[in-house]
């Protein structure tokens, strides 16, 4: 049977992040891909130079026509952008059998335009994050969550942790804002005791448009298939890394991930990502 999964979340006219970087992950790795569109944004590799949210009514319908039609696995939010929809998001989704929720705290694009309003920050943390069966926030959107500041291995465990008492029931924490550090190293915890970290060398890249959407939509492509979380996290590590690496160089400014790279590949190369265990 295959296996469909849901993507609510803004439009990239460039294509590398987004409902099209989403759907894009979703096919590479198998995956049938449905979408919600929440905003429209006139984006490329130098910025986002406008957005235009859509109309709550719009994205609630949305949502609906998928749900009522299809057999979803799992679902992933993105770009938000405001506190009614990210409510309307809930409330929708709330009528409906539960699903695996993968939320990515989408906040600010890569050349620092904000995608999500200020006020809709306590909408997400109320509404949202207690119905996400994972969380993949950033350090800055980990900072703005938890209103610490994290600089180490150790903010980010505690950061984690606070995450988790706020219901989500589990945490991606990605640290490759984090300079201590020559390598990239993202931290999984979850409500139920596992606990790893995640190791890649740090790529000397500026081609790193969308990673963030493209990591969430690879698990959330995974649990769709009905892989275990854990499992469906480390494949998507090893989907991202190889997206970083094999990059597309297009655009000028920071450019779109290769979503093609594993496929390309052939076999995962194991050794590009280290998993470390209740370290």
């Amino acid at each position: 049977m295959t296996s469909v999964a849901l993507t609510i979340a803004g439009s990239d006219s460039g294509g590398g992040a987004g409902i099209q970087a989403d759907l894009k992950t979703f096919q590479e790795l198998g995956t049938f891909g449905t979408s919600a569109l929440t905003a429209v944004t006139a984006q490329n590799t130098l910025g986002v130079h406008a957005v235009q949210p859509i109309e709550t009514d719009i994205v609630i319908a949305q949502i609906e026509a998928v749900l009522n039609d299809f057999t979803v696995g799992a679902a992933k939010t993105g770009m938000l952008f405001s506190a009614e929809i990210i409510e309307a998001v809930a409330h929708t989704l709330g009528r409906y059998e539960r699903m695996p929720l993968v939320i990515d705290p989408v906040m600010i694009a890569k050349g620092g335009a904000a995608l999500l309003q200020q006020s809709a920050i306590v909408a997400l943390k109320e509404h949202l994050v207690p119905s996400a069966a994972l969380l993949t926030p950033n350090i800055p959107e980990a900072e703005v969550l938890t209103g610490m500041t994290i600089v180490s291995m150790k903010d980010m465990e505690k950061a984690g942790e606070r995450l988790l008492r706020m219901g989500a029931g589990a945490v991606l924490l990605k640290g490759g804002h984090r300079t201590d550090t020559p390598d990239a190293e993202d931290l999984f915890l979850s409500s139920a005791g596992d606990c790893f970290l995640m190791k890649s060398k740090r790529i000397d890249t500026k081609d790193t448009h969308g990673t963030g959407c493209t990591f969430a939509a690879a698990i959330t492509a995974e649990l769709a298939k009905g892989a275990p979380m854990h499992d469906a996290v480390v494949t998507a590590k090893h989907f991202i890394h190889a997206a970083i690496v094999d990059g597309l160089s297009i655009g000028n400014g920071h450019g779109p991930t290769n979503h093609a790279a594993l496929r390309k590949r052939g076999p995962v190369e194991r050794k590009d990502v280290e998993l470390i265990g209740k370290y």
